[in-house]
């Protein structure tokens, strides 16, 4: 269960329930306190009792048939541990192999899974990827993401590297790219088609898209196969945003009278040091008491959150607001002076979802997951409403420090599918551990997206 976050408190409550122990731990806002409660296991041993026997004869029988089942007992698991020796060495043998092993069903695993399956494979790990998975764009350009992004899991593999996949992956999407041309440029508006048509060209034939990237497979260069599978990706996203210049989805009419964003946002904070200290300086740069924070605020995944963070960014209500810190959140105080915030419905999109759900959360340990997760550092939420986990915090907001030491099975955050996630930090992530409680909002403003941003008519 997930608590409310406020000015007054940040609570967690953790539970893990494995034997022989329990762990449980607190987080307050303005300190932290971590209990853990231990249950003393005491270990039970089997109780092993004997009668008196009335006749030494079946007394020696017991104790043959015990030696006897030990020896069984004994063998049988020495034939299990070797049979599992034996399957371990396949699995190495297949990994490090190109070649395949004939009529064997390991086969079957993909090299990138058989080394990096874990339960949290499909939950992205930054904001970037996070981001470019929620822009709802056809399907064959999803295709082709998809089978780039598998590029990205094929370079982690460690010692020999397996570019004929590689290579396998970018001729299918270049074959996608060309194939279903019409239908790629036919989903952008007459408007952005001279845009569309020259990042179709620069993804299929120029310098720093698909090609490029295949030559730099084909030379076994990893580095440059990670900078240009970022540069084709990055156009694929550009692509994929012309394609979505708003929302997929119907409002429902009584969500009309909220503020929406219909696509995506960049807004920029200045934040300033409260003690008179100074951000660590950024590379060539000077150390200074003021530093940069840009976040991406997604509209396509939470129209009503969005719109309503960007509409007080507008109006200029986190100009002069005071940060608090946790040791996962950096707070903004939950005090508004002019009630300019909407309290906004709990919305989160699960994943394989047309359209967001409202006053719901997910339930992560049924597989179901958010396309915003909160499992990502720099990930930014509203808080909870003080009366109802229902509803956000119609003004207080918060960057996530995600650390996967702290969290559960999977990697992911135990708050996971509790709170409405809007957007990622894209700029400054490295001044977020910086923050400090007393630190200032000195300014923030919406520096691209206002055009999208859909007032309701309040009068």
């Amino acid at each position: 269960m997930a608590f409310p976050l406020s000015s007054a408190v940040f609570s967690r409550r953790l539970s893990l329930s494995a034997a022989p122990h329990t762990t449980r731990c607190s987080f307050l806002h303005t300190h932290c306190m971590v209990r853990f409660t231990r249950s003393s296991g005491s270990s039970i041993l089997p109780k092993l009792s004997s009668a008196s026997a009335k006749n030494s004869s079946l007394e020696a029988m017991d104790q043959h048939k015990f030696l006897r089942q030990s020896c069984i007992s004994g063998f049988e698991n020495g034939k299990r541990e070797f049979g599992k020796l034996i399957a371990m060495i396949l699995i190495c043998i297949q990994i490090s192999s190109p070649f395949p092993l004939l009529n064997w069903d390991i086969q079957s695993i993909h090299p990138a899974m058989a080394v990096l399956y874990s339960p949290d494979t499909k939950v992205p790990r930054t904001g970037e990827l996070a981001l470019r998975r929620a822009i709802p764009a056809n399907t064959s350009m999803k295709a082709i993401q998809d089978s780039l992004e598998e590029i990205s899991y094929l370079l982690r593999i460690p010692q020999r590297k397996p570019y004929g996949t590689m290579e396998g992956n970018v001729k299918k999407a270049l074959k996608l790219a060309i194939d279903e041309k019409d239908l790629i440029l036919g989903s952008i508006p007459s408007e952005l088609k001279e845009k569309g048509s020259s990042l179709y060209t620069t993804l299929t034939e120029g310098k720093g898209g698909l090609q490029t990237l295949l030559q730099s497979i084909k030379d076994n260069d990893p580095d440059k196969v990670s900078v240009g599978l970022a540069s084709s990706l990055d156009t694929v996203a550009e692509l994929e945003l012309l394609q979505a210049p708003g929302l997929s989805f119907l409002l429902p009419e009584q969500y009309l009278k909220y503020p929406r964003l219909t696509g995506r946002g960049t807004v920029e904070f200045t934040i300033e040091k409260g003690d008179g200290s100074a951000f660590s300086p950024q590379a060539g740069g000077e150390s200074s008491n003021t530093a940069t924070i840009q976040v991406v605020v997604d509209g396509f995944s939470a129209p009503l959150t969005a719109g309503n963070f960007a509409k007080l960014v507008i109006d200029g209500a986190y100009n002069g607001t005071k940060l608090s810190c946790t040791s996962q959140a950096v707070l903004s105080e939950n005090s508004l002076d002019n009630n300019k915030g909407y309290s906004i419905p709990l919305e989160i999109k699960p994943s394989g979802q047309f359209e967001p759900l409202y006053k719901t959360t997910l339930n992560v340990q049924d597989g179901e997951l958010p396309v915003l997760p909160l499992s990502v550092y720099g990930a930014v939420a509203m808080a909870h409403n003080e009366d109802s986990e229902e509803y956000s915090s119609p003004y207080q907001f918060f960057f996530y420090l995600y650390d996967k030491r702290n969290s559960g099975l999977g990697g992911l955050s135990f708050d996971e599918g509790q709170f409405s996630v809007f957007g990622y930090t894209t700029v400054g992530r490295d001044i977020l551990p910086q923050i400090k409680t007393g630190d200032i909002i000195r300014s923030v403003k919406l520096v691209e997206g206002g055009d999208r941003l859909i007032l309701p008519n309040e009068n």
